[in-house]
């Protein structure tokens, strides 16, 4: 059951559908990096700020052992590191490091410019509107931030 059903998509579908879509673009643009989809998204929350490690998990949504297979693949590629945490001499902080911040910004503009490409026959006030709607239904649900706005990048 693979077929494309033509007319109106509902909402439901319409979110679902959008989420494989920019995890395609994801896939697409990780793999132009030598890197997986994980850890391009990896690279762009800790774009923000280093996060602790059950910090991380949670913005992530990935278990505990997930989530250090993760980091410890990404580590070994020298693009993120392990810090002490400042507060918590027991924990530590998973920060980019030089090479992972500009890798990170790389895959970010390129993230970000095929994420645009999909809304290319959107006028600016379609745009706007659809921003709009997304924002509400990702500020309602309380989404953490995990893709920076482009004018927030460093």
């Amino acid at each position: 059951m693979n077929e494309n059903v033509a007319g109106e998509i509902g909402t439901v579908a319409a979110l679902v559908r959008s989420t494989f879509l920019v995890n395609v673009v994801y896939v697409e643009s990780a793999r132009e990096y030598g890197i997986t989809q994980q850890q391009g998204q990896l690279l762009c929350v800790l774009m923000a700020q280093p996060y602790g490690m059950t910090e991380l998990g949670g913005v992530l949504g990935l278990a505990k052992s997930s989530l250090t297979g993760l980091v410890d693949r990404t580590e070994r590629n020298g693009l993120v590191e392990r810090r002490p945490d400042p507060d918590d001499s027991r924990a530590v902080r998973v920060a980019l490091t030089r090479r992972g911040a500009r890798l990170a910004d790389e895959f970010y503009a390129e993230t970000c410019r095929r994420v645009e490409e999909l809304t290319a026959g959107f006028t600016a006030a379609e745009r706007d509107t659809l921003a709009a709607l997304l924002g509400r239904v990702v500020t309602d649900n309380q989404v953490p931030t995990v893709f920076l706005e482009p004018d927030q990048v460093r």
